[in-house]
């Protein structure tokens, strides 16, 4: 199963992400948009694992999530990867938080000493609104998402952690809860 460890957004901050994506689609830019039951904040990509290593991941989580008390998550600013003169993903971002960035760093470190490569780029909290399928009409959503380049879009306090199962369909992603585990 492909498998990634990730924060689901609440539905306050799922409603500012659908209004933003709403007035980048009004752009007809050529992107495949993120659905808004896929919107969530992966603090870990792990790809794809079999049960064995399922329960090591399940273990791991909880036992880092039990050493982490809840911490805010502030949705705010956007961007593109790798740059705005040729993106291919657009993206909104998150304050890099004290909590935030003690919880994964714990989390890429533990995971690591039980087998799972520690990810090569430095951690970077951000959702993707879309993926850049082609040139047309780009440029007009560039302007959009520039519009709101300093934006707060919105906070909520993490409770909890989950790894989900990704599967991958024609229509887009399609996410499921595997477990799911409280902070302190």
């Amino acid at each position: 199963m492909r498998t990634f460890i990730a924060i689901d957004l609440e539905s306050g901050l799922k409603t500012a992400l659908q209004g933003l994506i709403w007035a980048l689609k009004t752009t007809g830019a050529d992107v495949r948009w993120t659905q808004t039951n896929g919107l969530h904040l992966t603090l870990k990509f792990l790809g794809e694992i079999d049960e064995e290593k399922s329960a090591v991941v399940k273990r791991t989580l909880r036992d880092v999530a039990g050493r982490h008390a809840s911490f805010p998550l502030r949705l705010e600013g956007t961007g593109a990867f790798p740059g705005e003169h040729n993106p291919r993903v657009l993206w909104a971002g998150f304050a890099a938080e004290t909590g935030l960035l003690a919880f994964q760093d714990e989390l890429e470190r533990e995971l690591e000493r039980e087998g799972f490569p520690r990810e090569e780029r430095a951690f970077h909290p951000h959702l993707t609104l879309g993926r850049v399928k082609g040139p047309v009409r780009v440029r007009d959503a560039m302007l959009e998402l520039e519009k709101h380049r300093r934006d707060s879009l919105g906070e909520m306090t993490v409770h909890k952690v989950a790894l989900f199962e990704s599967r991958l369909r024609p229509e887009g992603a399609e996410y499921r809860v595997l477990a799911e585990y409280e902070l302190t």
